[in-house]
């Protein structure tokens, strides 16, 4: 079975020979764009034994000129697919796809409503700032936060028809916001999930695989039930505090298939020994099974990660 089939068979339901596997880092800086950026990914994928090729998306909306305030929202300006950073990340995807081996399941990564509002920002007055800030702009100027919102949304709704173009297979859709300690219920739903379900309608529109992924912790887990019918995969932070784990989570998103199990930045997968980490991936798959299920870990791992660890998972999954 190659990854491709390992992978979809997953998605679908159907038989696989042994649970499929994914995992990614964010490559350091000097090798994460460009040329250099695709040997980084075809190092990645050959060296680790994934069976997923998830590209990273560092070519982020473009930093605002200067941020003057909540009104900044309402004047970011519209982009279309000749856009240098829409272009570099077309770029990257191509080349990578070109030089991969056949049967090969791709992967594009899109940063969702909230992230791709708050880059323009972020890099001028700090996360936790521009956080608030996001925040403060829905509740005072809500025509400034609905004129980013759908600017936005176009933006990432060209990406997506382009990855489709490109060949791509799914799509890893970044939602960001749900951490109660920010949003409302109600105001989560309309100042995210409403702009997040678009997106994610557009994946499955054009043809390719949904894999929703919930940022950060303290999440309100509940937020994310009505993103089931837009969602194939989903994938969460299972060892951070949202109190969902493996199978907790297959009774919040029936149907779907699960994306996970280890932490990302702790425990066996960081300081085990190979025994431990063998054993333990092992029980996670025949305490789960084998049903809808890529393993993974919570997000993406620390660059430190020497990749054969990632074999001995591999090994491990092919063992069970």
């Amino acid at each position: 079975m190659t990854n491709k089939e390992r992978v979809i068979n997953a998605i679908e339901g159907k038989r696989v020979d042994h649970v499929p596997m994914t995992f990614s880092i964010h490559f350091p800086k000097e090798v994460a764009f460009g040329d250099a950026a695709v040997k980084s990914h075809l190092d990645f994928y050959k060296n680790t034994g994934v069976d997923i090729m998830k590209i990273m998306n560092e070519n982020l909306v473009p930093q605002f000129e200067k941020y003057h305030g909540i009104s900044s929202w309402g004047e970011l300006p519209k982009h279309t697919v000749k856009d240098a950073f829409i272009q570099a990340q077309l770029d990257l995807i191509k080349k990578i796809i070109d030089q991969s081996p056949d049967e090969t399941f791709f992967l594009g990564t899109l940063h969702g409503t909230l992230a791709s509002m708050i880059h323009p920002f972020e890099p001028q007055i700090g996360y936790e700032e521009v956080r608030m800030e996001h925040l403060k702009c829905f509740r005072e100027n809500k025509k400034a936060y609905t004129e980013a919102a759908k600017i936005i949304t176009d933006t990432m709704i060209i990406l997506i028809e382009e990855m489709a173009k490109l060949g791509v297979d799914g799509v890893y859709y970044a939602s960001l916001g749900a951490e109660k300690r920010y949003f409302t219920d109600q105001e989560f739903e309309e100042a995210i999930a409403s702009y997040d379900k678009i997106m994610l309608k557009a994946i499955k529109d054009n043809g390719m695989y949904s894999f929703l992924h919930m940022c950060k912790d303290g999440l309100a887990m509940d937020r994310y039930r009505s993103y089931a019918d837009y969602a194939d995969v989903v994938n969460w932070g299972i060892y951070e505090d949202t109190n969902l784990d493996l199978f907790a989570g297959k009774k919040l998103f029936p149907g779907k298939t699960i994306m996970g199990g280890l932490a990302n930045r702790k425990g066996v997968i960081v300081d085990g020994s190979k025994e431990e980490l063998q054993n333990t991936v092992k029980q996670i798959v025949k305490d789960f099974g084998k049903d809808k299920f890529i393993f993974g870990a919570d997000c993406t791992l620390p660059t430190e990660i020497p990749y054969e660890r990632l074999m001995w998972i591999k090994e491990a999954l092919s063992e069970v």
